[in-house]
């Protein structure tokens, strides 16, 4: 199962927070490069990450950008499913059209995606960090590997 650039690109954001809390306070610009990512793709990961109290965004001289505690303690099955939607990752058949079949393979891709994501409610953002703060721009790769494959 793939997630969308917007989540992979939302948990690797977190995770670049989480592992340079010591920085001054990191911008989206800094952060784009840093993620060889587009700086307004970066701008609206950021702005949907305020708008759910993971991340501190603050403008002008003193501004910048941090984890917030509820950041740091977020579970990656929530936050995916708050970055992904609440799409599935099969369309709705439509039943005039489809075969018996074809719903048993529907129900059993959206209960493999509901394990998925319960298995990720498991892990928060500190499990991800927590050995690796040195580490972390290889864990932000893997990350991105493993979340685009």
């Amino acid at each position: 199962m793939q997630f969308t650039h917007f989540t992979a690109l939302g948990v690797r954001v977190l995770i670049r927070l989480a592992s340079h809390e010591s920085d001054d306070r990191a911008n989206t610009r800094v952060i784009s490069e840093q993620l060889d990512a587009s700086y307004a793709h970066v701008a609206k990961v950021i702005t949907r990450l305020a708008e759910l109290g993971a991340v501190d965004a603050r403008r002008g001289r003193r501004g910048g950008l941090s984890i917030t505690p509820f950041g740091r303690s977020a579970r990656l099955g929530w936050l995916v499913r708050q970055l992904e939607g609440e799409g599935d990752l099969v369309p709705h058949p439509s039943l005039d059209k489809c075969t018996e079949g074809t719903l048993r393979f529907v129900s059993a891709v959206r209960a493999a995606q509901e394990a998925m994501l319960t298995s990720l409610d498991d892990v928060t953002i500190a499990d991800l960090v927590a050995d690796n703060v040195s580490h972390s721009p290889e864990l932000v790769a893997d990350v991105e590997a493993v979340l685009t494959v």
